[in-house]
């Protein structure tokens, strides 16, 4: 296995502006290796890489890694890139991103990793800014950004890392951490995983490979989590709301603005009393998660509980974007059915008169495998538009289109549209959305952009 040394001195990423892969560049370039990069769009990622001395190229040639050491990519990358295809002719070392974030974290005396299908940017961004308000100086890796630390990633000088773990092609099975949080686990990525088998024996195998001497942290509500428990080699902590979990959530209460308020226990004593300025029966779970996995590093209980009270929330998890003549705009990545009913039930808390919710499926496979769960999970919303799927790693094979998801909300008796262009989105919501309404807009793919406009 490669590790880092004085002799590979040169990194060239391959997506440098990705999330994951920006983050690694940081780390290299902190620790003192030359890294280049490149990409095919510039981003705010990219300015920050730029403007600390990295290399990025925003076309992909073979040229760039004539003088390289190391080539480090993406799943996403195919074996025709030419930057791929002349390192491998060449003999230079190429590692995908979850393997040099594996070797990565061997570097730290103690890693956190938190994995699941849902939750994982929020909770790790939780237990980042509780992480990062103490002496730990830790270096953290987000799939997305933070506000209190304004970027998705961290370069510390601790012994700690934080980062997410992702499931998708089980590149998490490169981790290995000290510390695994798993949050909850159901049918995704079916674009890769066979079924919801397939995913409970990849995670079986993650866990797994949790050390003796480290801890699993696991919602100790989630059947599928409990289920692949028994691949634990380590001392397993649970989390819920569940009188059979070591660490309970209990006198759960929502403010007006639907943000929980609770307290929690530990083996039936009250620990601390949290009041998390992000909605929804969700982030209860998410909360819970991020003070067990500070507290056990060492973070003090009451730091714990007033920075998870103070956490404003990762960019695009209910995001408010703005306000337009009385219609609040409010932006989340929710992209699987179970996440998009958790939003939408988060969403009632908030004082409102109507929820419309502007859905941008993710990907044709996880739409075509989940249809039936997504025409169902729009319950709460009074009015649905179903927008173009966004293609991300896939082509269209015709095998489902937004027609089918809208019309399949319709049978249900909900208000549903398609309308494919976001302009005629935002004239639709102009006419019929008013003062006191609430528009979602809603996916892992550029929806957001949909609210700038409506903003403008």
């Amino acid at each position: 296995m490669l590790e880092l040394n004085p002799f590979n001195k040169k990194y060239h990423l391959i997506g440098i502006g990705g999330v994951g892969v920006s983050a690694i560049a940081e780390i290299l370039n902190n620790r003192g290796y030359q890294v280049s990069g490149s990409d095919l769009k510039h981003s705010t990622l990219t300015d920050n890489l730029e403007q600390k001395g990295i290399k990025i190229y925003f076309t992909h040639e073979a040229s760039h890694v004539d003088d390289v050491d190391v080539v480090v990519y993406t799943t996403a990358v195919g074996a025709d890139n030419p930057e791929l295809a002349r390192a491998i002719e060449r003999g230079i070392p190429c590692i995908t991103r979850a393997d040099m974030l594996g070797i990565i974290m061997r570097e730290f005396k103690l890693s956190l990793a938190i994995s699941g299908s849902h939750g994982k940017t929020t909770t790790t961004s939780m237990v980042s800014v509780v992480l990062s308000q103490s002496d730990l100086d830790p270096t953290l890796l987000i799939g997305g950004e933070v506000k209190e630390i304004g970027s998705n990633a961290r370069v510390g000088h601790g012994d700690i890392i934080v980062t997410e773990a992702c499931e998708y092609k089980e590149s998490f099975l490169s981790f290995k951490p000290k510390i695994s949080v798993v949050l909850n686990i159901e049918a995704d990525h079916l674009d890769y995983f066979r079924d919801l088998d397939h995913i409970k024996d990849s995670f079986r195998r993650y866990i797994s490979d949790t050390p003796a001497d480290g801890v699993l942290i696991l919602n100790g509500d989630d059947p599928n989590c409990l289920e692949v428990a028994d691949a634990a080699k380590c001392r397993v902590i649970t989390f819920g709301l569940s009188n059979t979990c070591e660490y309970q959530a209990t006198d759960i209460e929502f403010t007006s603005s639907g943000f929980p308020r609770f307290n929690i226990n530990h083996k039936g004593k009250n620990l601390a009393a949290l009041h998390l300025e992000v909605p929804g029966r969700h982030n209860i779970y998410n909360a819970l998660a991020a003070f067990v996995g500070s507290t056990y590093v060492g973070i003090p209980v009451e730091d714990a509980a007033l920075a998870l009270s103070r956490f404003k929330g990762a960019v695009r998890r209910f995001d408010h974007l703005g306000e337009k003549d009385g219609v609040k705009i409010i932006d989340d990545y929710a992209h699987h059915p179970s996440e998009v009913k958790a939003t939408l039930n988060a969403a009632k808390n908030v004082p409102h008169k109507r929820i419309f919710c502007v859905f941008q499926p993710h990907t044709y496979t996880r739409t075509h495998e989940l249809l039936n769960e997504f025409s169902t999970a729009f319950e709460q919303a009074d009015v649905v538009i179903i927008t173009d799927i966004y293609a991300a790693r896939e082509k269209d094979t015709g095998l489902v289109h937004s027609r089918d998801l809208a019309e399949m909300i319709k049978t249900s008796g909900k208000e549903a549209y398609y309308i494919s262009s976001f302009e005629e989105i935002a004239s639709y919501l102009k006419g019929h959305a008013a003062s006191g309404d609430l528009v979602f807009t809603m996916g892992a793919g550029n929806i957001n952009e949909l609210g700038k406009l409506m903003l403008e």
